[in-house]
């Protein structure tokens, strides 16, 4: 029951969020002001609410796509941009928006091959590593591919440099300039994601328990991760095409929600996806007025708060 008004409170929370990210920005707006003024409602459902719910999106698929990948690899290290999904995502646009012209539709399928593809690759490189136990080679290895990756993403950008109206806006990650026409497919995307994980959460709350316990209860655990890895792939990759490289998030918000709520699958999900979106709807809105009338990307501020989360993590680790 507690469980449960943990959750009530974190919609209500994120209903709030919503709300001060419609009113509040360069211009701070009135709830009146917002539902009588013909161009401050123009201004506030064609420029703020698209970037909010493209926050929202983001905040829920990152944080879930974490929550998946650190199951999946039993390693709480594990986000979408440290091991390197996030730049595997975003190489494959690049290479879109670079070669094919930046069709619409052929980013999202990019995106996900790239994302996916590097979970394998990281996987693979890893589990074939003697020098560390596999939880670590799995986060060295990442960086490691990141770091290419993230350097052929700046090359593409320097040889082309019309393709991107923002390099350094699309690798920190934010969401300016979104509009509906941005999230049509990636909410398609993330909605079947989130759909598909809670289908799948019953086998992933045994995957908590060691693989010889989870096949003894009947669990596929090859097939569990592959579909594990497929759905985080396409949560991340559907992030990536309109959101940037944006990063942390994916590592915070799942020990958040572990922390508050518990292991239980069903209450952790849904407290993960909450967490995640009021978390970057937050960065945003603080991106937008701390120096307004400037701007701050959302991931400018979630990488303050997440690389000494993550520096924390490691030590925390040595210690035990």
């Amino acid at each position: 029951m507690k469980r449960r008004n943990g959750l009530y409170l974190l919609a209500l929370l994120l209903i709030a969020i919503l709300i001060m990210g419609l009113c509040f920005g360069s211009a701070s707006l009135s709830i009146k002001e917002l539902l009588t003024k013909g161009l401050v409602r123009t201004i506030v459902f064609k420029l703020r609410l698209p970037r909010v719910l493209g926050a929202l999106l983001s905040g829920m698929a990152l944080s879930v796509s974490g929550l998946i990948l650190q199951i999946i690899t039993d390693n709480d290290l594990c986000s979408p941009n440290i091991i390197g999904v996030n730049s595997g995502a975003g190489l494959m646009v690049m290479v879109v928006l670079c070669f094919l012209g930046g069709n619409r539709f052929l980013l999202p399928i990019a995106s996900f091959l790239g994302a996916f593809l590097t979970t394998l690759l990281v996987i693979a490189i890893s589990s074939s590593s003697t020098a560390h136990s596999s939880r670590t080679a799995i986060v060295l290895t990442g960086v490691a591919i990141s770091s290419l990756f993230s350097a052929f993403i700046s090359l593409l950008s320097q040889l082309y440099p019309d393709v991107l109206p923002s390099y350094v806006y699309f690798q920190t990650g934010g969401f300016n300039g979104i509009y509906f026409k941005d999230l049509i497919i990636p909410s398609l995307i993330i909605s079947t994601g989130l759909f598909a994980v809670c289908l799948l959460k019953n086998q992933l709350e045994i995957m908590l328990l060691k693989d010889d316990i989870a096949i003894s209860l009947g669990v596929d655990t090859r097939k569990t991760r592959i579909l594990a890895m497929v759905i985080a792939s396409a949560l991340t990759a559907a992030s990536v095409t309109y959101a940037g490289l944006l990063g942390f998030v994916g590592l915070l918000v799942p020990h958040m929600a572990r922390k508050i709520f518990g292991s239980r699958m069903d209450v952790l999900i849904a407290a993960t996806a909450l967490l995640g979106a009021i978390l970057t709807i937050f960065a945003d809105l603080l991106g937008r007025v701390l120096f307004a009338p400037s701007e701050i990307s959302a991931g400018v501020l979630l990488a303050f708060i997440g690389a000494p989360f993550f520096i924390y993590l490691l030590f925390n680790r040595r210690n035990s």
